[in-house]
């Protein structure tokens, strides 16, 4: 059973971009507009990886990403950070709210798949 890697981006076309890269991977791949819509859809199943902007609206990736250490279910799934920011703060928020990788847009998917590889979930 193919993986499921969850997409969280307020941007459609990143979303589009990503989930191509991970389709063409052979992964599963659920979607999120922003990190509240993606919270509503994190409902048990099993998800192997997140790859998540950091500037949206509603709930930004640093806020989602504490609120998903928070739930059981999810506290071990790793975490993949895809933004603009490249601001060494930012990046310590995203580590200490739990992320594992930051990987800066513009990207090549090829370095997003291989960060994918080493951090998803068995």
């Amino acid at each position: 059973m193919a993986k499921l890697v969850m997409v969280v981006d307020d941007s459609t076309s990143v979303r589009e971009v990503v989930g191509i890269a991970l389709r063409g991977a052979g992964y599963q791949v659920v979607e999120g507009r922003d990190g509240k819509d993606a919270l509503s859809k994190l409902n048990g199943q099993k998800v192997h990886l997140i790859i998540s902007d950091v500037n949206m609206p509603n709930m930004d990736g640093i806020s989602f990403v504490k609120a998903v250490k928070e739930m059981q279910a999810y506290r071990f799934t790793p975490v993949i950070m895809l933004t603009t920011e490249s601001a060494d703060e930012k990046k310590r928020q995203g580590q200490l709210a739990g992320a594992k990788a930051w990987v800066v847009k513009p990207f090549k998917p090829e370095v997003l798949l291989a960060a994918v590889q080493k951090l998803i979930l068995p």
